[in-house]
């Protein structure tokens, strides 16, 4: 079977606040062929990690790529690294995601009123512009 997993099941994975639910989210997704999971999907997890169950940046990252590491798990790279990117540097991991497909689509330019998330995307090289 060929799999797109919903916020909620990445989550039982990692926070195991339901062993039972966890069982079953790890049962399924070794027994699938292939798993799709949306770039959305990665963007909502690392907000509840960080919102609702006050999990450090450096884990979110860590549990992504625990995810990304497993053998049938498909997803956009490319803009997984860029969030996972910002995460590394203290940021949003949706703001990397942002930027990047932003810059896919054929922006050349990052433009936020967050002075953080401009200075991290400038300090990774991009081209960025904080409105007041």
């Amino acid at each position: 079977m060929k799999i797109s997993l919903d916020t909620n099941v990445l989550l039982r994975l990692i926070v195991g606040d339901d062993q039972a639910q966890q069982r079953t989210a790890t049962d399924t997704l070794q027994n699938a062929e292939l798993v799709a999971i949306s770039v959305h999907a990665f963007c909502e997890f690392a907000w509840v990690l960080n919102r609702s169950y006050q999990v450090a940046k450096p884990d979110i990252a860590t549990a992504i790529r625990r995810i990304l590491d497993t053998r049938n798990v498909v997803t956009n790279r490319p803009a997984v690294e860029t969030g996972l990117a910002m995460l590394d540097a203290g940021g949003d991991f949706a703001d990397g995601v942002i930027a990047y497909e932003g810059q896919w689509l054929g922006a050349d330019t990052f433009v936020s009123f967050d002075k953080k998330a401009t200075k991290l995307m400038k300090e990774q090289g991009a081209t960025t512009l904080l409105l007041k």
